[in-house]
């Protein structure tokens, strides 16, 4: 039976300030990220001091904080990352958020105290999917942001996990964790916290242009009630990027509407709007309610801009530009000047010094022409955007918060004669005792909950509860202000008695522990590689290849069937059904697209199974994961370069793939799009908008076909065309002689 209580209120943190902010303005927990391994890299992010205040702050408050570790790892970060989430796991987040399969089986194995919370990222869209969460040691799936409320109320009622879903923010066009455009165009992978939206831009076809990949931005708050009705547990606003100015609307309106008693929801929830409509951003698209929505998610006649337009730079010079206001400005407001010759480019600029009739100005209003002081270049005629509004950093308040307590693992036990408490942490052998005589209960007895729930609290400022194990021999009953006092005066003894610097902290430990068994780890011997082919390929090589084919291609040459990527929930019965058939036929190789094809093979055992684009795998750690859940061999990741290909063979304990050539796509997406056919951006880079017939999805295809050289010590090799036209003579090797960053 899921809850329905008020869900959780989720903000984003790309500051410290942010964060605060969020707090302050009722959010019940936020989600922030270190300087590297987080799919936003561009936002200011947070020291590990920083977010060791920002855990300290969240605890006293009972608040909560989420760490966002959502990119995919190389082979050769894998120790770097062990080591940040061993600094993690000592300040003790609430949860980690994950992308990468690999760094999902180091937090279980080796910090299992970490709750993993599975990213948006990581793709999953249907109730298989979170039962492999679920089986995995998740605690909570992020779910794929382009599902229906038909579709999540389906999942919910399917699972016991936690979920999650985006409410309020910007959209990606693609779907989650399977866009390779940014990184196709220049190496700047979105799976690595570093894309350049250039779904954004406008594209131009034979007889029109448009922005015909610019989605709007979601706007949730209409489907409140719903989300609480089938116990969604949280629901979260994206905006990493975004400063405190935003955070602040944000949650004030969805804290508003969550709050709305009843039968006053439909005023406050105008009132909530209202807000939200004066914030600068994208127009906002019709929540998804199901399928249909999806007509209406790209908005191809608007530019794909942030912010409200406010003016247009009439008169530039070497000092700054003269602005033609449309809209109000002010002191301390972030704008986006956008190029007039060229749409692809933008500068941003904080408006700290303006003119208004020669003098200095605070503000200036529409109709009135400032000048706005900037050493950056614009063009005459370019727009500008108010992207947000002045903002107070808090430095004084973010550089008084204290750091992070040391954390107490206790173990309490008591009988007839009092309390023996141990500290439990490695290094520290000490205990406290406390004689007194407990009197056997006669109906209120001490509960072991409320024995822990008391000793969480401490007035300590070197130390805090950590784990509390607790044990109680027999039924007695203690006066709650006997036990207050009790707690007190432990707490007392352990700042006369421990010092921190004698604490050996478990992380360390648990990371060498990973490290040593890291470097024991090695690759397989491998023979020549074998070849898959899918479509019309010319595949190098004399010896036959094994043939692929998805389900609706299945045919007597079928050696192997491709699973989809992208399943409905209400499709899965059906696929289950064909996957079958297809056994039935004698089909005894299938390949996993997404994480979800797990659970749908579990129960066929004299299986040949692979994972295969677009499910990522960039570490040995994630294909060890793969071959514990039964696979035979793994690709590695198309957006690898050599040197991160080379790496992943020679510590991969699974057989390993590398897909050389064919015609991948690099965006995939549920929304419908105003054009099919060829289109081209203002760079001349040209790409193919296609929809799929058999699944509905539009995908984009460059216009260049991939291929790689061969790589020493692959165990097979793959190739792959859809139906579509590129030029032959045009090939890319992707990622391969560049750093996939």
């Amino acid at each position: 039976m899921k809850n329905t209580k008020n869900p959780e209120l989720l903000a984003p943190a790309g500051d410290l300030a942010s964060a605060l902010t969020a707090f302050d303005c009722g959010a019940d927990a936020v989600y922030a990220g270190l300087s590297c391994f987080n799919a936003r890299e561009r936002a200011d992010n947070l020291s590990i001091d920083e977010m060791s205040k920002l855990l300290e702050y969240s605890r006293r408050n009972r608040k909560k904080v989420y760490i966002t570790f959502n990119t995919l790892i190389k082979e050769a970060e894998l120790e770097e990352a062990a080591g940040m989430i061993a600094d993690l796991y000592r300040l003790r987040p609430d949860a980690l958020i994950v992308q990468d399969l690999g760094i999902l089986r180091l937090i279980r194995d080796y910090f299992p105290r970490i709750e993993i919370h599975a990213s948006t990222q990581m793709g999953i869209h249907n109730s298989a999917g979170v039962k492999f969460a679920a089986l995995s040691g998740v605690k909570r799936v992020i779910l794929e942001r382009q599902l229906t409320l038909e579709e999540i109320k389906a999942i919910a009622i399917s699972s016991d996990l936690e979920l999650e879903v985006f409410v309020h923010g910007a959209l990606c066009c693609s779907l989650s964790g399977q866009c390779l455009f940014s990184s196709w165009i220049g190496g700047w992978s979105g799976n690595r916290g570093k894309c350049k939206q250039p779904c954004r831009r406008r594209f131009y076809a034979s007889d029109r242009d448009a922005f015909y990949l610019s989605s709007g931005d979601l706007c949730s708050l209409e489907m409140i009630p719903e989300f609480r009705k089938i116990g969604i547990a949280s629901l979260k606003i994206e905006g990493r990027l975004r400063k405190s100015d935003y955070v602040k609307n944000v949650v004030s309106a969805y804290r508003m509407a969550l709050d709305a008693a009843p039968g006053e929801e439909n005023a406050v929830f105008r009132k909530a709007g209202d807000i939200l409509m004066n914030i600068p951003g994208r127009k906002f698209i019709m929540p998804l309610k199901n399928s249909s929505s999806f007509s209406g998610f790209i908005r191809h006649t608007e530019s794909g801009a942030q912010g409200k337009l406010c003016g247009t730079a009439v008169s530039p010079d070497r000092n700054g530009f003269y602005a033609l206001l449309s809209g109000r400005l002010h002191l301390g407001d972030r704008v986006r000047v956008q190029n007039a010759d060229c749409e692809d480019e933008a500068v941003s600029i904080l408006v700290t010094k303006m003119n208004l009739d020669g003098l200095p100005a605070k503000k200036a209003l529409k109709g009135q022409e400032c000048y706005i002081f900037s050493d950056k270049r614009v063009t005459k005629n370019s727009s500008i955007f108010r992207v947000g509004e002045s903002w107070d950093a808090m430095k004084s308040r973010t550089d008084a918060l204290p750091l992070s307590r040391t954390a107490l693992d206790i173990f309490i036990a008591v009988n007839t004669d009092g309390f023996k408490i141990s500290v439990t942490n490695p290094g520290t052998e000490k205990s406290w005792h406390k004689k007194i005589n407990i009197e056997n209960a006669m109906k209120h007895s001490l509960s072991q909950e409320a024995l822990a729930n008391e000793f969480k609290a401490s007035r300590s400022e070197t130390f805090e509860s950590g784990k509390i194990e607790t044990e109680i021999s027999g039924s007695l009953f203690l006066p709650s202000s006997e036990l207050k006092r009790i707690r007190r005066e432990f707490w007392e003894w352990v700042d006369i008695n421990i010092k921190p610097e004698e604490m050996k902290g478990s992380h360390s430990s648990m990371l060498r522990n990973f490290l040593d068994n890291y470097k024991k780890s090695g690759p397989l011997q491998t023979a020549s590689p074998i070849l898959t082919v899918h479509g019309t390929v010319n595949a190098p090589g004399t010896e036959k290849p094994i043939r692929s084919d998805y389900l609706h291609e299945i045919n007597d040459k079928t050696d192997e069937i491709i699973l989809p990527h992208f399943c409905p929930e209400a499709k899965l019965r059906e696929l289950a059904g064909l996957i079958k058939n297809s056994y039935s036929r004698g089909i005894r190789k299938y390949r996993i697209t997404s994480l979800y094809g797990i659970c749908l093979l579990a129960d066929y055992h004299d299986i040949k199974i692979s994972s295969s684009f677009p499910l990522p795998v960039c570490n040995s750690l994630a294909a060890e994961e793969l071959k514990s859940r039964g696979f035979d061999k793994t690709q590695a990741w198309i957006e690898l370069e050599k040197d991160a290909l080379e790496r992943l063979i020679s510590k991969s304990s699974l057989p390993l793939e590398i897909y050389r050539g064919g015609t991948p796509f690099i965006l995939c997406t549920r929304a419908e799009t105003a054009i099919e056919g060829s289109v081209r951006d203002a760079a001349g880079n040209r790409f193919t908008i296609k929809k799929d017939k058999f699944t509905g999805l539009c995908f984009i295809y460059p216009e260049e076909a991939f291929f790689i050289p061969a790589v020493n010590g692959a165990s097979a090799e793959f190739y792959s065309s859809d139906d579509i036209s590129v030029n032959e003579k045009l090939t890319s090797p992707f990622n391969f002689n560049r750093i996939f960053a």
